[in-house]
């Protein structure tokens, strides 16, 4: 009879730790997102406190979104995440606000409708950022990194992100739940990507999705298989879907993956490097994770 009482004793003194040490390490700094009169057409997130960075600068996520929607708060959370680790994120759209739950199946996309947003918002967010950190009078003037800029975005935004990474400014390109569609264009407005715009990626990427549930995942490996010049990683999770992680609290495993990468291509941060390198890389040994990697040093 004192068996399940010893049980339940051992479970609350091992399982918090464990619990605990799945658990990412919080992000450095408290984080905003705000509208910039500078750039209304975009949401920026950033630490709050810019004067606690100190000589610290910061590398510049430029985001766009699935759906290729013009809603700069549509992930949120995820960015918000990003940013509280020492990251300038500027994302395609304004803030929106909250949203009326959806009732009924998702309408298909209309693929003859004009874009929401093109992949050129993308580089003006790297333009505007570069030019607040040079510009006088500036809250970023002289805190940003611009020799480190990374460009991502989710489904049609992943599309407009490879577009994107032609720009020779961008340092690394996130491609979530996306890929280009087919052997033709990238089938979406605002995203004309074909296989060949591939060849343009010019720095390491990473690829992550979920599983064969996503209507990515086949896209994503067709990418990932043809991607022979540059480090690349392909990375997805089971039991996640198209939807992703994102709405989760710190957007969820997304966000830890996207910070481990982030830390590793534009801080040299070793930690977020373990992360993906070697045979017993961390992601690579997390449970329901699948890895697959060509060209990492």
């Amino acid at each position: 009879m004192k068996l399940p009482i010893l049980a339940a004793t051992l479970a609350a003194l091992v399982l918090p730790s464990a619990v605990a040490a799945r658990e990412p390490a919080p992000p450095p700094y408290a984080a905003v997102m705000e509208r910039d009169p500078g750039l209304p057409t975009h949401t920026v997130y950033r630490p709050a406190d810019l004067a606690a960075l100190g000589e610290t600068k910061l590398p510049i996520l430029a985001w766009a979104n699935g759906a290729c929607a013009n809603e700069g708060d549509a992930f949120a959370k995820f960015l918000t995440e990003i940013a509280g680790h020492g990251y300038l994120a500027v994302a395609i759209g304004p803030i929106v606000g909250p949203k009326p739950p959806a009732s009924g199946p998702a309408p298909r996309p209309d693929m003859n409708a004009p874009p929401k947003t093109t992949s050129s918002q993308l580089i003006d967010a790297i333009d505007w950022a570069v030019a607040e950190n040079a510009r006088s009078g500036s809250r970023y003037k002289g805190r940003l990194d611009v020799k480190k800029i990374a460009v991502m975005g989710m489904s049609c935004g992943g599309l407009q992100a490879i577009e994107a990474s032609a720009d020779p400014r961008v340092t690394t390109t996130g491609v979530w739940n996306s890929g280009v569609l087919g052997t033709g264009t990238g089938g979406l407005p605002g995203a004309n990507v074909t296989k060949a715009s591939l060849k343009a990626l010019h720095g390491p990427a990473i690829y992550v999705s979920g599983d064969a549930s996503d209507i990515a995942f086949g896209n994503a490996n067709d990418d990932f298989a043809r991607i022979d010049h540059i480090p690349v990683v392909r990375a997805y999770e089971d039991g996640v879907g198209h939807g992703g992680t994102y709405s989760q609290p710190r957007g969820g495993s997304f966000g830890e993956v996207a910070v481990a990468w982030l830390n590793w291509q534009l801080k040299g941060d070793a930690t977020g490097r373990a992360m993906f390198v070697g045979p017993d890389c961390r992601l690579c040994a997390r449970p329901g994770w699948r890895v697959e990697r060509k060209g990492l040093k």
